[in-house]
């Protein structure tokens, strides 16, 4: 008899806490305006002026959504694979 391995959940397949990052990461400073908002602007305008740290942190700021963004493709694949067997 085979054990079917069972690996425990991790914390970045969570839309609890993938949900958080985005809240309290991706757009930290909340002030005057989402960091992250103000970085897609400068982007859309041409990038001019944008050196490696402001691209770093773009990333930095994005990954939160990136992950919820990837969360939610799994989920959609997930239940449509339930819903066609």
């Amino acid at each position: 008899m085979e054990q079917e391995k069972v690996s425990k959940p991790s914390a970045w397949n969570s839309f609890r806490f993938v949900g958080m990052l985005c809240l309290l990461l991706g757009l930290a400073p909340f002030f005057p305006e989402p960091h992250l908002w103000g970085k897609i602007r400068w982007v859309a305008g041409g990038a001019i002026g944008m050196g490696t740290m402001d691209w770093l942190d773009l990333l930095w700021h994005g990954a939160p959504w990136i992950l919820l963004f990837r969360l939610g493709v799994l989920e959609l694949k997930k239940r449509n694979k339930a819903r066609v067997k």
